[in-house]
Protein backbone atom coordinates (compact mmCIF):
# COMPACT_ATOMS: atom_id res chain seq x y z
CA UNK A 1 0.00 0.00 0.00
CA UNK A 2 1.51 3.29 -1.08
CA UNK A 3 1.86 6.11 1.40
CA UNK A 4 2.91 9.72 1.32
CA UNK A 5 3.58 12.15 4.12
CA UNK A 6 1.39 15.22 4.22
CA UNK A 7 3.07 18.60 4.24
CA UNK A 8 3.09 20.42 7.56
CA UNK A 9 0.22 22.72 8.30
CA UNK A 10 -0.82 25.41 10.73
CA UNK A 11 1.92 27.38 12.49
CA UNK A 12 4.57 24.63 12.30
CA UNK A 13 6.88 23.57 9.51
CA UNK A 14 8.09 20.09 8.75
CA UNK A 15 11.54 20.99 10.17
CA UNK A 16 10.21 22.18 13.50
CA UNK A 17 9.77 19.41 16.03
CA UNK A 18 6.43 19.68 17.84
CA UNK A 19 6.81 19.65 21.62
CA UNK A 20 4.15 16.92 21.89
CA UNK A 21 3.53 14.06 19.44
CA UNK A 22 0.43 11.91 19.42
CA UNK A 23 0.46 8.42 17.91
CA UNK A 24 -2.87 7.40 16.39
CA UNK A 25 -2.28 4.54 13.98
CA UNK A 26 -5.59 5.15 12.19
CA UNK A 27 -7.04 8.60 11.62
CA UNK A 28 -10.67 8.54 12.70
CA UNK A 29 -13.76 10.58 11.89
CA UNK A 30 -16.55 10.78 14.47
CA UNK A 31 -20.21 11.23 13.55
CA UNK A 32 -21.76 12.55 16.77
CA UNK A 33 -25.49 13.04 17.39
CA UNK A 34 -27.87 13.33 20.34
CA UNK A 35 -30.60 10.73 19.87
CA UNK A 36 -33.59 9.33 21.74
CA UNK A 37 -33.51 5.94 23.41
CA UNK A 38 -35.70 4.28 20.77
CA UNK A 39 -32.80 4.31 18.31
CA UNK A 40 -30.39 2.95 20.93
CA UNK A 41 -32.85 0.15 21.68
CA UNK A 42 -32.66 -0.95 18.03
CA UNK A 43 -28.90 -1.46 18.15
CA UNK A 44 -27.38 -4.83 19.11
CA UNK A 45 -25.35 -4.69 22.30
CA UNK A 46 -25.67 -2.70 25.50
CA UNK A 47 -26.19 1.03 25.69
CA UNK A 48 -23.04 2.91 26.53
CA UNK A 49 -20.66 0.35 25.04
CA UNK A 50 -18.43 0.33 22.00
CA UNK A 51 -18.89 -2.53 19.53
CA UNK A 52 -17.04 -2.68 16.18
CA UNK A 53 -19.27 -2.77 13.09
CA UNK A 54 -18.85 -3.26 9.36
CA UNK A 55 -19.16 -0.26 7.04
CA UNK A 56 -22.63 -1.40 5.94
CA UNK A 57 -23.88 -1.34 9.54
CA UNK A 58 -22.29 2.05 10.18
CA UNK A 59 -23.96 3.50 7.09
CA UNK A 60 -27.28 1.94 8.13
CA UNK A 61 -27.07 3.59 11.58
CA UNK A 62 -26.24 6.94 10.00
CA UNK A 63 -29.27 6.63 7.71
CA UNK A 64 -31.51 6.05 10.76
CA UNK A 65 -30.24 8.92 12.90
CA UNK A 66 -32.19 11.91 11.56
CA UNK A 67 -35.71 10.98 12.82
CA UNK A 68 -34.30 10.23 16.29
CA UNK A 69 -32.23 13.37 16.83
CA UNK A 70 -32.86 15.33 20.03
CA UNK A 71 -32.39 18.96 19.06
CA UNK A 72 -31.24 21.68 21.43
CA UNK A 73 -31.58 25.45 20.93
CA UNK A 74 -27.81 25.88 20.63
CA UNK A 75 -27.43 23.17 17.97
CA UNK A 76 -26.77 24.40 14.45
CA UNK A 77 -26.57 20.88 13.03
CA UNK A 78 -28.29 17.62 14.04
CA UNK A 79 -24.97 15.79 13.72
CA UNK A 80 -21.34 16.84 14.08
CA UNK A 81 -18.74 15.15 11.89
CA UNK A 82 -15.25 15.89 13.18
CA UNK A 83 -11.78 14.38 13.51
CA UNK A 84 -11.94 11.90 16.37
CA UNK A 85 -10.01 9.37 18.38
CA UNK A 86 -8.68 9.80 21.89
CA UNK A 87 -5.18 10.90 20.90
CA UNK A 88 -6.45 13.31 18.25
CA UNK A 89 -8.83 14.86 20.80
CA UNK A 90 -5.98 15.39 23.28
CA UNK A 91 -3.56 16.76 20.67
CA UNK A 92 -6.17 19.11 19.18
CA UNK A 93 -7.06 20.38 22.64
CA UNK A 94 -3.41 21.00 23.56
CA UNK A 95 -2.85 22.94 20.36
CA UNK A 96 -6.13 24.85 20.12
CA UNK A 97 -6.81 25.60 23.77
CA UNK A 98 -3.34 25.73 25.29
CA UNK A 99 -1.09 26.86 22.44
CA UNK A 100 1.29 23.89 22.82
CA UNK A 101 3.00 22.87 19.56
CA UNK A 102 1.68 19.42 18.64
CA UNK A 103 1.95 16.90 15.86
CA UNK A 104 0.31 13.60 15.05
CA UNK A 105 1.85 10.37 13.74
CA UNK A 106 -0.59 8.12 11.91
CA UNK A 107 -2.27 7.24 8.65
CA UNK A 108 -5.42 8.45 6.92
CA UNK A 109 -7.20 7.27 3.79
CA UNK A 110 -7.36 9.08 0.48
CA UNK A 111 -11.13 9.54 0.83
CA UNK A 112 -13.58 12.23 1.94
CA UNK A 113 -13.20 11.26 5.61
CA UNK A 114 -9.41 11.50 5.34
CA UNK A 115 -9.70 14.99 3.89
CA UNK A 116 -12.07 15.95 6.70
CA UNK A 117 -9.62 14.68 9.33
CA UNK A 118 -6.77 16.66 7.75
CA UNK A 119 -8.86 19.81 7.45
CA UNK A 120 -10.13 19.65 11.03
CA UNK A 121 -6.75 18.99 12.65
CA UNK A 122 -4.83 21.48 10.52
CA UNK A 123 -7.39 24.21 11.27
CA UNK A 124 -6.29 23.86 14.92
CA UNK A 125 -2.58 24.22 14.03
CA UNK A 126 -1.70 20.54 14.52
CA UNK A 127 1.44 19.59 12.56
CA UNK A 128 0.49 16.84 10.08
CA UNK A 129 3.86 16.28 8.43
CA UNK A 130 4.04 12.86 10.16
CA UNK A 131 0.58 11.79 8.96
CA UNK A 132 0.81 9.31 6.08
CA UNK A 133 -1.91 9.32 3.43
CA UNK A 134 -2.61 5.84 2.07
CA UNK A 135 -4.96 4.40 -0.50
CA UNK A 136 -8.06 3.08 1.22
CA UNK A 137 -10.79 4.13 3.66
CA UNK A 138 -10.38 6.24 6.78
CA UNK A 139 -11.75 4.81 10.05
CA UNK A 140 -15.16 6.11 11.19
CA UNK A 141 -17.22 5.92 14.35
CA UNK A 142 -20.86 6.70 15.10
CA UNK A 143 -21.18 8.29 18.57
CA UNK A 144 -24.79 8.34 19.77
CA UNK A 145 -25.40 10.49 22.83
CA UNK A 146 -28.54 10.00 24.93
CA UNK A 147 -30.52 12.58 26.90
CA UNK A 148 -28.32 12.01 29.96
CA UNK A 149 -25.10 12.70 28.08
CA UNK A 150 -23.97 9.06 27.93
CA UNK A 151 -22.51 7.84 24.64
CA UNK A 152 -22.89 4.62 22.68
CA UNK A 153 -20.22 4.06 20.03
CA UNK A 154 -20.10 1.92 16.91
CA UNK A 155 -16.64 2.15 15.29
CA UNK A 156 -15.75 0.84 11.85
CA UNK A 157 -12.01 0.16 11.95
CA UNK A 158 -11.31 -3.24 10.38
CA UNK A 159 -10.82 -2.13 6.77
CA UNK A 160 -9.33 1.28 7.55
CA UNK A 161 -5.79 2.24 6.59
CA UNK A 162 -3.33 2.35 9.47
CA UNK A 163 0.27 2.90 10.40
CA UNK A 164 2.51 -0.16 10.17
CA UNK A 165 5.48 -0.88 12.44
CA UNK A 166 7.36 -2.31 9.48
CA UNK A 167 8.76 -0.40 6.49
CA UNK A 168 9.28 3.34 6.98
CA UNK A 169 5.98 4.31 8.62
CA UNK A 170 7.90 5.07 11.85
CA UNK A 171 11.32 6.69 11.67
CA UNK A 172 13.62 8.26 14.24
CA UNK A 173 13.31 11.52 12.34
CA UNK A 174 9.62 11.62 13.29
CA UNK A 175 10.52 11.81 16.99
CA UNK A 176 13.74 13.81 16.98
CA UNK A 177 13.51 17.05 18.94
CA UNK A 178 10.11 16.39 20.53
CA UNK A 179 9.60 16.02 24.29
CA UNK A 180 6.45 13.90 24.71
CA UNK A 181 4.82 10.97 22.94
CA UNK A 182 1.13 10.35 23.68
CA UNK A 183 -0.33 6.85 23.21
CA UNK A 184 -3.63 5.08 23.76
CA UNK A 185 -3.46 1.40 24.63
CA UNK A 186 -4.91 -0.90 21.98
CA UNK A 187 -4.15 -4.50 21.17
CA UNK A 188 -4.77 -4.07 17.43
CA UNK A 189 -1.92 -1.54 17.27
CA UNK A 190 0.33 -3.09 19.90
CA UNK A 191 3.29 -3.63 17.55
CA UNK A 192 3.16 0.00 16.42
CA UNK A 193 2.88 1.17 20.04
CA UNK A 194 5.89 -0.92 21.09
CA UNK A 195 7.95 0.28 18.12
CA UNK A 196 7.03 3.93 18.81
CA UNK A 197 7.95 3.62 22.50
CA UNK A 198 11.31 2.09 21.58
CA UNK A 199 12.17 4.95 19.21
CA UNK A 200 10.81 7.59 21.59
CA UNK A 201 13.03 6.33 24.41
CA UNK A 202 16.09 6.29 22.13
CA UNK A 203 15.33 9.94 21.33
CA UNK A 204 14.81 10.89 24.99
CA UNK A 205 11.03 11.52 24.91
CA UNK A 206 8.67 11.12 27.84
CA UNK A 207 5.86 8.64 27.09
CA UNK A 208 2.24 9.06 28.19
CA UNK A 209 -0.21 6.14 28.02
CA UNK A 210 -4.01 6.22 28.27
CA UNK A 211 -5.58 2.87 29.23
CA UNK A 212 -8.38 3.22 26.63
CA UNK A 213 -11.28 1.24 28.15
CA UNK A 214 -12.00 -1.25 30.90
CA UNK A 215 -12.82 -3.85 28.22
CA UNK A 216 -9.38 -3.38 26.66
CA UNK A 217 -7.71 -3.68 30.08
CA UNK A 218 -9.76 -6.76 30.98
CA UNK A 219 -9.24 -8.62 27.72
CA UNK A 220 -5.59 -7.74 27.10
CA UNK A 221 -4.23 -7.21 30.58
CA UNK A 222 -1.00 -9.21 30.22
CA UNK A 223 0.63 -7.16 27.43
CA UNK A 224 -0.51 -3.99 29.20
CA UNK A 225 1.24 -5.06 32.39
CA UNK A 226 4.37 -5.77 30.36
CA UNK A 227 4.26 -2.23 28.98
CA UNK A 228 3.86 -0.73 32.45
CA UNK A 229 6.51 -2.95 34.04
CA UNK A 230 9.02 -2.07 31.30
CA UNK A 231 9.57 1.29 32.99
CA UNK A 232 9.15 3.07 29.65
CA UNK A 233 5.78 4.66 30.53
CA UNK A 234 6.38 7.96 32.32
CA UNK A 235 2.76 9.07 32.69
CA UNK A 236 -0.36 6.90 32.83
CA UNK A 237 -3.97 8.07 32.65
CA UNK A 238 -6.76 5.71 33.73
CA UNK A 239 -10.40 6.25 34.58
CA UNK A 240 -11.87 4.56 37.62
CA UNK A 241 -13.16 1.51 35.74
CA UNK A 242 -9.88 0.96 33.88
CA UNK A 243 -7.80 1.40 37.03
CA UNK A 244 -9.76 -1.09 39.11
CA UNK A 245 -9.95 -3.55 36.20
CA UNK A 246 -6.17 -3.46 35.97
CA UNK A 247 -5.87 -4.82 39.52
CA UNK A 248 -8.82 -7.21 39.46
CA UNK A 249 -7.46 -10.75 39.42
CA UNK A 250 -4.00 -9.57 40.40
CA UNK A 251 -2.58 -10.98 43.62
CA UNK A 252 -6.06 -11.89 44.78
CA UNK A 253 -7.29 -8.29 44.52
CA UNK A 254 -11.07 -8.67 44.35
CA UNK A 255 -11.92 -5.31 45.90
CA UNK A 256 -9.52 -3.10 44.01
CA UNK A 257 -10.28 0.58 44.44
CA UNK A 258 -8.88 3.67 42.67
CA UNK A 259 -6.47 4.49 45.50
CA UNK A 260 -4.90 1.03 45.37
CA UNK A 261 -4.75 1.24 41.58
CA UNK A 262 -3.08 4.65 41.78
CA UNK A 263 -0.37 3.20 44.04
CA UNK A 264 0.13 0.32 41.59
CA UNK A 265 0.49 2.65 38.59
CA UNK A 266 2.83 4.94 40.52
CA UNK A 267 5.21 2.02 41.12
CA UNK A 268 5.84 1.88 37.38
CA UNK A 269 5.26 5.47 36.18
CA UNK A 270 6.68 8.83 37.28
CA UNK A 271 3.18 10.33 37.16
CA UNK A 272 -0.02 8.33 37.70
CA UNK A 273 -3.50 9.80 37.31
CA UNK A 274 -6.90 8.19 37.94
CA UNK A 275 -9.94 10.20 36.87
CA UNK A 276 -13.12 9.65 38.88
CA UNK A 277 -15.82 11.24 36.72
CA UNK A 278 -18.02 13.54 38.79
CA UNK A 279 -15.72 12.93 41.79
CA UNK A 280 -12.73 14.57 40.13
CA UNK A 281 -9.34 12.86 40.09
CA UNK A 282 -6.44 11.58 42.13
CA UNK A 283 -2.80 11.70 41.08
CA UNK A 284 0.61 10.70 42.39
CA UNK A 285 4.15 11.83 41.60
CA UNK A 286 6.95 10.57 43.82
CA UNK A 287 5.55 10.62 47.34
CA UNK A 288 3.02 13.36 46.63
CA UNK A 289 -0.67 12.44 46.26
CA UNK A 290 -3.35 15.00 45.39
CA UNK A 291 -7.14 14.94 45.06
CA UNK A 292 -8.96 17.51 42.97
CA UNK A 293 -12.75 17.85 42.50
CA UNK A 294 -14.46 17.89 39.11
CA UNK A 295 -15.41 21.17 37.46
CA UNK A 296 -18.42 21.82 35.26
CA UNK A 297 -20.24 18.54 35.86
CA UNK A 298 -23.61 20.27 36.34
CA UNK A 299 -23.67 21.33 32.68
CA UNK A 300 -22.70 18.00 31.14
CA UNK A 301 -24.22 17.54 27.69
CA UNK A 302 -21.94 14.84 26.26
CA UNK A 303 -19.20 12.91 28.07
CA UNK A 304 -17.28 12.34 24.81
CA UNK A 305 -13.69 13.51 25.16
CA UNK A 306 -13.80 14.30 28.89
CA UNK A 307 -10.78 12.11 29.68
CA UNK A 308 -8.98 13.18 26.51
CA UNK A 309 -9.30 16.88 27.33
CA UNK A 310 -8.39 16.24 30.96
CA UNK A 311 -5.13 14.85 29.56
CA UNK A 312 -4.67 18.02 27.46
CA UNK A 313 -4.87 20.20 30.55
CA UNK A 314 -2.69 17.95 32.69
CA UNK A 315 0.02 17.80 30.01
CA UNK A 316 -0.11 21.57 29.58
CA UNK A 317 0.59 21.82 33.29
CA UNK A 318 3.54 19.43 33.03
CA UNK A 319 5.20 21.21 30.10
CA UNK A 320 4.74 24.54 31.91
CA UNK A 321 6.28 23.18 35.10
CA UNK A 322 3.15 23.50 37.24
CA UNK A 323 2.70 21.56 40.48
CA UNK A 324 0.92 18.20 40.52
CA UNK A 325 -2.17 19.78 42.07
CA UNK A 326 -2.19 22.58 39.49
CA UNK A 327 -1.84 20.04 36.66
CA UNK A 328 -4.92 18.24 38.00
CA UNK A 329 -6.85 21.49 38.34
CA UNK A 330 -6.11 22.52 34.76
CA UNK A 331 -7.10 19.02 33.65
CA UNK A 332 -10.38 19.31 35.51
CA UNK A 333 -11.05 22.68 33.88
CA UNK A 334 -10.35 21.39 30.36
CA UNK A 335 -12.23 18.14 30.94
CA UNK A 336 -15.17 20.19 32.17
CA UNK A 337 -15.06 22.40 29.09
CA UNK A 338 -15.60 19.65 26.50
CA UNK A 339 -18.64 18.06 28.17
CA UNK A 340 -20.61 21.31 27.77
CA UNK A 341 -21.24 20.63 24.06
CA UNK A 342 -21.51 17.76 21.60
CA UNK A 343 -18.40 15.83 20.52
CA UNK A 344 -14.76 15.69 21.55
CA UNK A 345 -13.89 19.15 20.25
CA UNK A 346 -14.11 22.19 22.56
CA UNK A 347 -16.04 25.15 21.12
CA UNK A 348 -14.53 28.68 21.23
CA UNK A 349 -17.17 29.65 23.81
CA UNK A 350 -16.21 26.76 26.06
CA UNK A 351 -12.50 27.55 25.80
CA UNK A 352 -13.41 30.99 27.15
CA UNK A 353 -15.39 29.30 29.94
CA UNK A 354 -12.32 27.21 30.76
CA UNK A 355 -10.00 30.24 30.89
CA UNK A 356 -12.37 31.89 33.35
CA UNK A 357 -12.36 28.75 35.50
CA UNK A 358 -8.56 28.70 35.43
CA UNK A 359 -8.35 32.40 36.28
CA UNK A 360 -10.73 31.95 39.22
CA UNK A 361 -8.42 29.25 40.58
CA UNK A 362 -5.25 31.28 40.12
CA UNK A 363 -3.88 28.99 37.39
CA UNK A 364 -1.41 30.08 34.72
CA UNK A 365 -3.38 30.98 31.60
CA UNK A 366 -1.99 29.76 28.28
CA UNK A 367 -0.79 32.06 25.55
CA UNK A 368 -2.79 30.98 22.52
CA UNK A 369 -1.96 32.60 19.16
CA UNK A 370 -4.98 34.22 17.55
Amino acid sequence: MGAEALTATGNSTAREAPLVLGLQASALVDHVARVDWSLLDQLPGERGGSIPVAIEELEHILSEVKPHVISYPDDSLPMKTIAGGSVANTIRGLSAGFGVSCGIIGACGDDEQGQLFVSNMSSHAVNLSRLRMKKGPTAQCVCLVDALGNRTMRPCLSSAVKLQSQADDLTRADFKGSKWLLLRYGIINLEVIQAAISIAKQEGLFVSLDLASFEMVRNFRSPLLQLLESGDIDLCFANEDEATELLRGSEGEQKADPDVALEFLAKHCRWAVVTLGSNGCIAKHGKEIVRVPAIGKANAVDATGAGDLFASGFLYGLVKGLSLEECCKVGSCSGGSVIRSLGGEVTPENWQWMYKQMQTRGLTLPHVPK
